[in-house]
Formats: C-alpha cells, sequence, structure tokens
C-alpha cells in the first residue's frame, strides 16, 4: 500500500465513522441538522442571506456507504456558501507592486501537498475587485480548473480569480480541519470528478459542488475524528518516508545488482580460479609474440614500450593468477575516417561505403535505421572497416566509451569519432566489453575535454585493465550472461 492509498484509506474510515467510537451524548447530526437549519432561515430573515432553491433529497443510490445511525447525509450547498471568483482583464493592468495591493490568489501560490495558502506572489489593485471576489483568512479555497476539487485554506486576505470557488460555512457547525479532510477524500473529489463539465479544461461550478453528497458526524465527534487524523498524520509521513527509500532501493536495486555482478566479475570473484587453465602472464606472452610477428611483417609499426603498471595504479585487487595490462598491449586501436574528409579523388581508387558513426553505436547494440555513406579510398579500407568480432567504442561526446562487439558477417566501415579495437590474439571480446561497460559506469574510464568529453586513442591505450587466462575469461561471461537476464526481469517486476 502506498503512502497516498494509506491515507486515503484512514480518510475514508473517518468519514465512514469508523475511526473513532460513537458517544450517545454527543447529540445526533440530525439535531446539529436542525440547529443549521434554525440559523440559516435567521440569516435569511436578517437579509445576511439569499434565499435559495431547496436542494434536491438524497436519494439511497447516492449515498456511497453507510454512516453510523447518529450521523446523516447532506449535501455540502445545505451548509456551505459556494461562490467562485471573477478575473478583471486584462489582468495585467491591475497587477501592482504597491505593498498596499490586495494579495492576488493563485494556483501557483499553493504547496503541492499543502494545506494553507500563506502567501502570494501577485497582487493588485484595489479597483479590481470590482471584477473579482474578496476571500478571508479561514476561507476555504477550492480549485475549480485544471487540479479541480483541491481544497486549501486561507491564512491571508485577498482576491481570488475564476479558478476558485470560495467556500464559507453558514455557520460553524463544521469543524474546519475535519471538513479540510471531508473535502480532501477520495469519496468527495470522485463525486467532484463525475460532475465535472468543460470541452478543453475540466471545471466545477458552485451549483455542482453545492450538490455533493457528504456525510456529517456531531460537531463533538468530529472534532474527535481530526485529533484522531492528526495522531496518525506523522506515522503516515513516517511511512512514506520509508516507504521511498524502499522504492528508491528497489528502483536502483536491479542497476546495482547489474554493477555488483560486473564488478565481481572483473576482480576474479565471480567463478574460481582452476590452475590447470594456466596463467595470464602465459596469455600476455603470447598476445606480445602475435604482435612482434604482426611488427615483424611489418603490419604494424612498433610503439615505445609503455611503462610498468605501479600498484598505485591498479584500481582493484586481482588473483594472483590474472595479471594487470594496458588496453595497447592487448588491442590493436584507432579511428576511422573523419565524416569532412575530402571526397572522391581523382588519383585514388575507392567507392562510395556505408558506414557507420556514433549514432548507430549503442551499448552492445547498434542502429542501422539511418546508416550513411561516403567516399573511401581503397588504402584506407584496412585502417576504417570492423570486421566480425572487432570492437567498436564511441571516442566522444556524452556517450564516449560506449561499446558493442560487431558479430556480423560483413564488414562495415566507421568514423573517426569511433574506436575499432582489435586484438592482437585470441581473447573473448564479451569479457572486454564488460569491462568497458563498468568502467564507464564507474568512473575508471578516464575522459579528456571539458566542453565536448572524449577518450583519445592515447588515453584508451593507457587504460589499466585486468587480463584473466583465456578459458576463466569465458567461463566468466558464460556467469555472467546467466546471471544478467535476471536483473533484467527485476527492471520489468
Amino acid at each position: 500500500m502506498t503512502p497516498q492509498e494509506l491515507k486515503n484509506s484512514i480518510l475514508q474510515l473517518a468519514i465512514q465513522g469508523k475511526l473513532v467510537e460513537q458517544r450517545p451524548a454527543e447529540g445526533t447530526a440530525a439535531e446539529l441538522f436542525k440547529q443549521i437549519q434554525a440559523e440559516k432561515q435567521s440569516l435569511i430573515k436578517a437579509g445576511k442571506l439569499k434565499k435559495e432553491k431547496p436542494l434536491p433529497p438524497i436519494t439511497d443510490d447516492e449515498k456511497p456507504f453507510e454512516i453510523p445511525e447518529s450521523w446523516m447525509w447532506v449535501r455540502l450547498g445545505d451548509h456551505l456558501i459556494i461562490e467562485r471568483g471573477g478575473s478583471p482583464r486584462p489582468i495585467q493592468e491591475y497587477l501592482t507592486t504597491d505593498p498596499t495591493g490586495i494579495n492576488w490568489i493563485k494556483i501557483g501560490d499553493t504547496d503541492k501537498g499543502g494545506k494553507y495558502i500563506n502567501q502570494t506572489k501577485e497582487k493588485i489593485k484595489p479597483e479590481g475587485l470590482k471584477k473579482s471576489r474578496m476571500v478571508h483568512k479561514g476561507d476555504f479555497l477550492l480549485s475549480n480548473s485544471m487540479s479541480f476539487g483541491r481544497p486549501y485554506i486561507l491564512n491571508i486576505n485577498g482576491a481570488i480569480h475564476d479558478g476558485w470557488l470560495v467556500l464559507r460555512p453558514i455557520i460553524n457547525f463544521f469543524d474546519k480541519d475535519y471538513l479540510y479532510h471531508l473535502l480532501s477524500s477520495p469519496m468527495v473529489f470522485s463525486q467532484f470528478s463525475n460532475r465535472v463539465a468543460g470541452a478543453v479544461v475540466n471545471n466545477l461550478n458552485s451549483d455542482k459542488v453545492a450538490l455533493t453528497v457528504v456525510p456529517l458526524p456531531p460537531l463533538a465527534e468530529q472534532k474527535r475524528i481530526v485529533a484522531k487524523i492528526e495522531e496518525l498524520l506523522p506515522l503516515i509521513d513516517r511511512y512514506g518516508a520509508a516507504w521511498s527509500r524502499l522504492e528508491d532501493f528497489n528502483k536502483r536495486f536491479p542497476n546495482d545488482m547489474q554493477k555488483s555482478i560486473l564488478q565481481m566479475a572483473i576482480q576474479g570473484k565471480l567463478v574460481e580460479q582452476r590452475p590447470e587453465e594456466g596463467t595470464a602472464e602465459d596469455l600476455y606472452k603470447q598476445i606480445q609474440s602475435e604482435k612482434q610477428s604482426l611488427i615483424k611483417a611489418g603490419k604494424l609499426k612498433k610503439e615505445k614500450p609503455l611503462p610498468p603498471i605501479t600498484d598505485d595504479e591498479k584500481p582493484f585487487d586481482i588473483p594472483d593468477s590474472w595479471k594487470w595490462c594496458y588496453v595497447g598491449e592487448i588491442f590493436d586501436h584507432n579511428t576511422g575516417k573523419a565524416m569532412n574528409s575530402s571526397a572522391k579523388a581523382s588519383n585514388k581508387k575507392g567507392a562510395v561505403r556505408k558506414f557507420i558513426t556514433t549514432s548507430n553505436l549503442y551499448w552492445n547494440s547498434f542502429d542501422f535505421s539511418s546508416v550513411k555513406e561516403m567516399f573511401f579510398s581503397d588504402d584506407e579500407l584496412e585502417r576504417c572497416t570492423a570486421t566480425k568480432n572487432d570492437i567498436l567504442m564511441c571516442e566522444g561526446g556524452a556517450y564516449y566509451g560506449r561499446t558493442a562487439i560487431w558479430n556480423f558477417d560483413y564488414d562495415i566501415c566507421f568514423q573517426n569519432h569511433i574506436h575499432r579495437l582489435r586484438p592482437y590474439s585470441k581473447i573473448s571480446e564479451q569479457f572486454f566489453y564488460y569491462i568497458f561497460f563498468l568502467y564507464r559506469n564507474i568512473g575508471l574510464m578516464s575522459s579528456k575535454g571539458t566542453a565536448m568529453p572524449g577518450l583519445s586513442s592515447i588515453t584508451l591505450h593507457n587504460l589499466i585493465i585486468p587480463l584473466p587466462p583465456l578459458a576463466e575469461q569465458k567461463r566468466i561471461v558464460a556467469k555472467i550472461e546467466e546471471l544478467l537476464p535476471l536483473c533484467e526481469r527485476l527492471k520489468e517486476e
């Protein structure tokens, strides 16, 4: 049950006479009603109240639930003077900054979930009252458009526009706070909802509010109901705070669980280490051997050796059978062709080819709904083409580091804001995808640039990542892919 549902439930119990006991010594609502009608007739005879057409009797169909025998069903119009505000127009001509101006009460002067209106942002000139309506501290205001049916109690004097109704008890036989809770109850709001009219904006009018059927308890019982509600409200607030924390936890839990799984994975804590699978040092030597073969064959330029990785640079502990490496030691990487490059050169062979941009590259997926074309010369193809199992990563912008594996059986060209990472030797590309995904989400993937952050080739080259034995990489990926669907199912629930 949500906090609002709990509050509604308490209000419902209150207006059904189930929140406090009935006491015969407090009289009945019928006796109270007779007093109200007597006072009303006295005011009419004294000329202080206009005589109005009697409201229709309340039918059994209009009574939504049973109430105690000492209570009575009444219409709001039997007990309240209900009047609509008015707006002097054009309102700009009546607004004033003079401190002696009259408070101009607007919907924007209310607080969400608030009970009182304590101040206004604007004032109007006194002559605006001719086309508006004056209201006073202690009056009830009921919004009759937009968020219709929401009650407020005035703590100030002022003037209201035609988006408000003012409700004044004919005499004080409604406890002010009981009336507020009554008007706030789902039962009353549902009647307002059934009576609103308006082609574009739903509106209440005074006649429809006057017809609203409500339960009337004896006055002393009204006060006891209010005391009980106000005793319970702080408990509801505490429940609401706990509910919000729980809701926040539930919303974050699937992502937090996903992050925890990946953190355990890249720290060597998701699956056990098996000595028969060898060590990362063995794999690293194999990768370096393959890299040297490519250099000797002229397919790769010889690079300046990277410095040893210090203990201070290692972001977390890994198993003894693992090894810390630089991305540049495991992957050959480069960016593609700039989109504003020169068009087809007369002295170069090539063709117009489809290519992907950062707008096509998402986490672990691609969007091909809009694929561009550009001329690529033949000597650009090797550097600017992704083949199956290449890792592609966004280089710049808000989504730098966003990564996916090209798992298609055809090749694709790519632009200069995408890094292509191609391993020197056999590895699990999916394992390293998960490393990059986690690094980006926990702040371990450095970026440079203020207005437009980016992941330069040098920064990527020097990024420090863990390397497990190949067989363990595969077992880690299998375990991750067993567990991550559970996180996705939690997001859907």
